[in-house]
Protein backbone atom coordinates (compact mmCIF):
# COMPACT_ATOMS: atom_id res chain seq x y z
CA UNK A 1 0.00 0.00 0.00
CA UNK A 2 0.98 3.55 -1.15
CA UNK A 3 0.64 6.37 0.86
CA UNK A 4 -0.78 9.79 -1.24
CA UNK A 5 2.97 11.11 -1.64
CA UNK A 6 3.77 7.47 -3.25
CA UNK A 7 5.68 6.05 -0.24
CA UNK A 8 5.34 3.25 1.24
CA UNK A 9 4.23 4.01 5.08
CA UNK A 10 6.19 2.87 7.78
CA UNK A 11 4.88 0.93 10.23
CA UNK A 12 7.51 1.23 13.54
CA UNK A 13 6.94 5.69 13.33
CA UNK A 14 3.31 4.71 13.28
CA UNK A 15 2.97 2.40 15.95
CA UNK A 16 6.64 4.01 18.39
CA UNK A 17 5.66 4.18 21.97
CA UNK A 18 2.94 2.50 22.20
CA UNK A 19 3.78 -1.09 21.36
CA UNK A 20 6.93 -2.94 22.53
CA UNK A 21 7.96 -6.43 21.66
CA UNK A 22 9.56 -9.06 23.29
CA UNK A 23 10.21 -13.18 23.01
CA UNK A 24 7.15 -15.28 24.47
CA UNK A 25 9.77 -16.94 26.90
CA UNK A 26 11.32 -13.39 28.29
CA UNK A 27 7.94 -13.03 29.12
CA UNK A 28 6.90 -15.82 30.97
CA UNK A 29 10.18 -15.75 32.54
CA UNK A 30 9.47 -12.19 34.12
CA UNK A 31 6.12 -13.47 35.13
CA UNK A 32 7.27 -16.71 36.89
CA UNK A 33 10.20 -14.62 38.26
CA UNK A 34 8.06 -12.10 40.30
CA UNK A 35 4.91 -14.49 41.08
CA UNK A 36 6.37 -16.98 43.51
CA UNK A 37 4.21 -19.16 45.73
CA UNK A 38 6.37 -20.58 48.72
CA UNK A 39 6.25 -23.79 50.54
CA UNK A 40 8.12 -23.39 54.19
CA UNK A 41 9.01 -26.52 55.21
CA UNK A 42 10.53 -25.26 58.66
CA UNK A 43 11.98 -27.92 61.29
CA UNK A 44 14.33 -25.71 63.99
CA UNK A 45 15.48 -22.40 64.63
CA UNK A 46 16.25 -21.41 61.26
CA UNK A 47 12.35 -20.47 61.11
CA UNK A 48 13.09 -17.28 63.11
CA UNK A 49 14.95 -16.13 60.27
CA UNK A 50 12.33 -16.85 57.77
CA UNK A 51 9.71 -15.29 59.84
CA UNK A 52 12.03 -11.91 60.14
CA UNK A 53 12.64 -11.78 57.09
CA UNK A 54 8.62 -12.70 55.98
CA UNK A 55 7.87 -9.27 58.71
CA UNK A 56 7.39 -6.00 57.67
CA UNK A 57 10.96 -4.69 58.51
CA UNK A 58 12.59 -6.57 55.60
CA UNK A 59 9.21 -7.48 53.39
CA UNK A 60 9.57 -10.08 51.42
CA UNK A 61 6.28 -9.68 49.65
CA UNK A 62 8.08 -6.56 47.88
CA UNK A 63 10.66 -8.94 46.25
CA UNK A 64 7.47 -10.93 44.49
CA UNK A 65 7.38 -14.13 47.24
CA UNK A 66 4.23 -13.74 48.68
CA UNK A 67 1.88 -15.89 50.36
CA UNK A 68 3.36 -18.72 51.84
CA UNK A 69 1.09 -22.05 50.79
CA UNK A 70 0.58 -25.52 53.14
CA UNK A 71 -0.28 -26.76 50.03
CA UNK A 72 2.35 -28.38 47.73
CA UNK A 73 0.34 -28.42 44.65
CA UNK A 74 -0.17 -24.90 44.63
CA UNK A 75 3.50 -23.95 45.59
CA UNK A 76 6.41 -23.66 43.19
CA UNK A 77 9.31 -22.81 45.83
CA UNK A 78 10.29 -25.22 48.53
CA UNK A 79 11.98 -23.80 51.48
CA UNK A 80 14.05 -26.24 53.54
CA UNK A 81 14.25 -24.50 56.68
CA UNK A 82 16.84 -25.83 59.39
CA UNK A 83 17.65 -29.53 60.27
CA UNK A 84 16.08 -32.09 58.18
CA UNK A 85 16.78 -36.10 60.09
CA UNK A 86 16.52 -38.83 58.87
CA UNK A 87 12.92 -39.93 59.54
CA UNK A 88 11.71 -36.64 58.32
CA UNK A 89 13.30 -36.83 54.91
CA UNK A 90 10.81 -39.22 53.30
CA UNK A 91 8.38 -36.60 54.26
CA UNK A 92 10.38 -34.10 52.45
CA UNK A 93 10.85 -36.27 49.43
CA UNK A 94 7.13 -36.58 49.14
CA UNK A 95 6.39 -32.87 49.67
CA UNK A 96 8.98 -32.07 46.43
CA UNK A 97 7.26 -34.74 44.23
CA UNK A 98 3.79 -33.37 44.78
CA UNK A 99 4.83 -29.86 43.63
CA UNK A 100 3.99 -28.88 40.08
CA UNK A 101 6.54 -27.98 37.28
CA UNK A 102 8.42 -26.19 37.09
CA UNK A 103 9.34 -26.14 41.20
CA UNK A 104 12.47 -24.71 42.65
CA UNK A 105 14.37 -25.45 45.86
CA UNK A 106 16.24 -23.70 48.39
CA UNK A 107 18.35 -24.68 51.41
CA UNK A 108 17.93 -22.54 54.24
CA UNK A 109 20.74 -22.20 56.46
CA UNK A 110 23.87 -24.90 57.41
CA UNK A 111 21.46 -27.85 58.90
CA UNK A 112 19.60 -28.18 55.28
CA UNK A 113 22.74 -27.20 52.95
CA UNK A 114 24.94 -29.61 55.08
CA UNK A 115 23.92 -30.78 58.17
CA UNK A 116 25.63 -28.10 60.06
CA UNK A 117 26.71 -28.87 63.67
CA UNK A 118 24.91 -32.40 63.45
CA UNK A 119 27.23 -34.90 62.27
CA UNK A 120 25.35 -37.75 63.48
CA UNK A 121 23.31 -41.03 61.76
CA UNK A 122 19.92 -39.36 62.68
CA UNK A 123 20.41 -36.30 60.95
CA UNK A 124 19.99 -36.11 56.69
CA UNK A 125 23.53 -34.70 55.38
CA UNK A 126 21.96 -32.38 53.43
CA UNK A 127 18.78 -32.12 51.25
CA UNK A 128 20.25 -32.20 48.27
CA UNK A 129 20.80 -35.97 48.73
CA UNK A 130 17.49 -36.53 48.08
CA UNK A 131 16.17 -33.77 46.19
CA UNK A 132 17.53 -31.37 44.01
CA UNK A 133 18.39 -27.70 44.71
CA UNK A 134 18.83 -24.62 43.53
CA UNK A 135 19.80 -21.82 45.83
CA UNK A 136 21.78 -22.37 48.79
CA UNK A 137 22.03 -19.71 51.50
CA UNK A 138 24.78 -19.99 54.00
CA UNK A 139 24.40 -19.21 57.95
CA UNK A 140 23.86 -20.52 60.87
CA UNK A 141 21.15 -19.15 61.16
CA UNK A 142 21.80 -16.65 57.98
CA UNK A 143 20.84 -13.46 58.14
CA UNK A 144 17.61 -11.88 56.69
CA UNK A 145 20.01 -10.14 54.01
CA UNK A 146 21.67 -13.17 52.66
CA UNK A 147 17.71 -14.70 52.53
CA UNK A 148 16.59 -11.88 50.83
CA UNK A 149 20.06 -12.37 48.27
CA UNK A 150 19.00 -16.46 48.32
CA UNK A 151 15.46 -15.29 47.11
CA UNK A 152 17.02 -12.52 44.26
CA UNK A 153 19.63 -14.86 43.41
CA UNK A 154 16.35 -18.05 42.44
CA UNK A 155 14.71 -14.96 40.46
CA UNK A 156 17.37 -14.88 38.01
CA UNK A 157 17.68 -18.30 37.74
CA UNK A 158 14.00 -18.45 36.65
CA UNK A 159 14.53 -15.68 34.62
CA UNK A 160 17.69 -16.40 32.49
CA UNK A 161 16.31 -20.75 32.17
CA UNK A 162 14.70 -21.66 29.55
CA UNK A 163 11.15 -21.92 29.83
CA UNK A 164 9.02 -24.59 29.15
CA UNK A 165 5.24 -23.74 27.98
CA UNK A 166 2.52 -26.58 27.35
CA UNK A 167 3.93 -29.73 27.11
Amino acid sequence: MLTTNGQSPDPGAALQGQVFTTRFDKLLGWARKYSLFQYPFVTACCGMEFMSTACSHYDIDRFGAAFPRFSPRQSDVLWVVGTVSQKLAPLLKTVYDQMADPKYVIAFGACASCGGPYDDYSTLQGIDLIIPVDIYIAGCPPRPEAVLDGLLKLQTLIQDSKQEWGS
